[in-house]
């Protein structure tokens, strides 16, 4: 590999900056972190770099190419907040709303609607940005966008000088992002007051207090004049470049080689005088990302993608007052499914995963719950769980955790995690179908959605039907059971909370649950022998249902929204989820329900569902 070093290959294309400053606000590692060094030169680097491009594993070289915080003013007393997984951590998301104002993003767009009192909706603001906008965030009159764009150089410049060596040509095409913060203290007059670019990918962020958390991955290496050419990290914040030195990159033996960059970066909203603070390490292509008060844990696999097997890495990064630090490292067997399988509790990490088993020359999926202290060190194991099925959906709470498992029937386990060193297993209920995402209701129940399922009359497997929502008591946490369970549609039908918890209200005032939903029908008509499992149904409708949940009565149908005008719609080939009528959001504020689409937003009456309002947003 050519040992030279390109200075921030974003950063030199953006052409906004007149000169590199080394990052300052970064402080020189401790030598020996738990689980973690730091490189010593360039060289070492580099050397590092290529054996990580060169990996096999590693799939040969990859290019990138080239709630707590929301205050009512003036508003309602009460409003929903995003859902999120842990209190006081809110997570981006596309639509927020402090009580009086509703903030949504769509591609390149993000409005401001005065939303309270509901009969007097208006547009405040409509702003356009370059680039595609993949979440926001609200604090006391802030609003922070998460901005991904593409810049094009019709005339790369070529950089050069003593720390470079001769000259290099930048590529022509780079992507990366922006963090920009805007003023709203003035709703129809938002005001750019702080802008960071970096180069990369943004993977997630959290908010707490006034500090917001980002964690993005950025190639180590670029395809420059036919050589792999070294990248250090660097970001421009509002017009200054803040570069990462060598000695200041930290990365772990407990993965293969890498050759990418995970980069955290923290950013005072409130504060402009408070610089960024970024930390970097040498890793893979960070998956998942999960966040305590105190902790930001990043994950990710040490095999491919598509793989169950191999290992787990993770790394712990302190957090306090915007302060970063990076403090460990470690790996578990298995993979895991997403944030919800990681969970922080009383200093210790549990994380559920699946992996692959070699049994009497078979290999078969297993499921696995690892407690690890601080250090990353594994103290508890909990292993070789519903042999042959893999974990669909987990959730911990306090002492106890839940997994559900799936191959034909939907096993829910409880398990007692009160011991770190000695988890076990307390009881197990096995029904049709499986949950994708667990939701806590209170202390005796847990709500389940998911779909339902039909096992197949030949091979060991079983058919997915419509969006079923099941609740769960787990008072006796050696016998769960399932007390209540509502099937919307057929086989075709979906919702977004499935792959995405955000888009799920919960109101817990009154056990009121919105679900967006795509329903799919089948006609019985069409089938004169009867419907095969197998068989899909046709689109019917789609938009929110609104359900009732409660301990004694179980899962009722409040009712149900919609944003679609023409039912024909769904009579058109190609018309799945997305079009500008699809509800992709709910919120309340006091007593209304607000359903937000790119198209329009739409305030009905929480208790009768009737409509009050609705603006267009196109």
């Amino acid at each position: 590999m050519n040992k030279k070093l390109i200075v921030g290959v974003f950063i030199i294309a953006a052409l906004v900056v007149s000169a590199v400053i080394v990052f300052d606000t970064v402080e020189t590692p401790p030598a020996e972190p738990q689980g973690l060094k730091t490189f010593k030169s360039m060289s070492e680097l580099d050397t590092y770099v290529e054996k990580g491009i060169s990996n096999p594993r590693y799939g040969g070289p990859v290019f990138m190419k080239g709630a707590a915080n929301q205050v009512a003013a003036e508003g309602a007393a009460q409003f929903s907040e995003t859902n999120v997984q842990v209190a006081g951590v809110d997570e981006a998301d596309i639509v927020k709303t402090d009580g009086k104002y509703i903030y949504l993003s769509s591609e390149n767009k993000f409005l401001i609607v005065n939303a309270y009192p509901a009969d007097q909706m208006r547009i405040l603001s409509n702003m356009s940005v370059e680039g595609r906008i993949t979440g926001l965030f609200i604090g006391q009159d802030r609003l922070v966008l998460f901005e991904e764009n593409s810049f094009f150089i019709k005339d790369p410049p070529i950089v050069g000088g003593p720390a470079i060596g001769r000259g290099v040509m930048i590529p022509n095409w780079v992507n990366g992002f922006h963090i920009k913060v805007y003023d709203t203290a003035q709703k129809n007059s938002p005001k750019i007051v702080r802008d960071i670019l970096m180069n990369g990918t943004y993977m997630n962020s959290r908010m707490i207090d006034d500090w917001v958390y980002i964690v993005a991955s950025q190639s180590a290496v670029v395809w420059v004049e036919e050589k792999n050419e070294v990248v250090l990290p660097a970001i421009v914040s509002d017009g200054k470049i803040a570069q990462i030195q060598v000695n200041q990159i930290q990365y772990s033996d407990n993965g293969d080689n890498s050759a990418s960059y995970t980069i955290i970066i923290s950013v005072n909203i409130q504060d402009q005088t408070k610089e960024p603070t970024m930390k970097v390490m040498l890793t893979g292509f960070a998956s998942t990302l999960y966040a305590s008060q105190r902790n930001i844990y990043v994950v990710l696999p040490d095999t491919g993608w598509w793989s169950n097997e191999g290992r787990t890495v993770i790394n712990r990064i302190s957090i306090n007052q915007g302060a970063i630090n990076i403090q460990a490292s470690g790996t578990i067997p298995g993979s895991i499914l997403n944030q919800y399988s990681i969970d922080e509790y009383e200093n210790n990490l549990r994380i559920a995963t699946t992996t692959s088993i070699v049994n009497q020359q078979v290999s078969m999926l297993s499921n696995n719950v690892y407690i690890l202290n601080q250090q990353l060190e594994t103290i508890g194991t909990l292993e070789e769980l519903a042999l042959g099925e893999q974990i669909y959906s987990a959730r911990f709470m306090g002492n106890k955790g839940y997994l559900v498992t799936f191959k034909t029937v939907d096993p829910l386990f409880t398990l007692d995690l009160s011991n770190p060193q000695a988890p076990k297993v307390l009881g197990k209920l096995k029904i049709p179908g499986y949950s994708n995402y667990l939701h806590p209701f209170d202390a005796n129940h847990i709500i389940g959605i998911g779909k339902d399922t039909v096992e197949s009359k030949q091979g060991d497997f079983a058919l997915y039907q419509g969006v079923k929502v099941s609740l769960f008591n787990i008072a006796d946490v050696n016998n769960p059971n399932e007390v209540s369970q509502l099937i919307i549609g057929d086989r075709g039908t979906d919702s977004s909370v499935l792959h995405d918890p955000h888009a799920l209200l919960f109101d817990s005032r009154n056990g009121i649950m919105v679900i967006p939903i795509l329903e799919a029908k089948i006609f019985p008509e069409k089938y004169p022998q009867g419907a095969p499992p197998e068989a899909y149904g046709e689109y019917v409708f789609q938009g929110t249902y609104v359900l009732h949940i409660a301990a004694t009565t179980g899962i009722t149908l409040k009712g149900t929204i919609t944003h679609v005008d023409d039912p024909s719609i769904y009579l058109q080939s190609g018309y799945y989820l997305y079009s500008s009528s699809e509800i992709q959001r709910s919120i309340y504020i006091d007593d209304t329900l607000y359903t937000i689409s790119t198209g329009k937003i739409q305030a009905n009456n929480i208790d009768t569902l009737n409509e009050i309002a609705t603006i267009n947003l196109s």
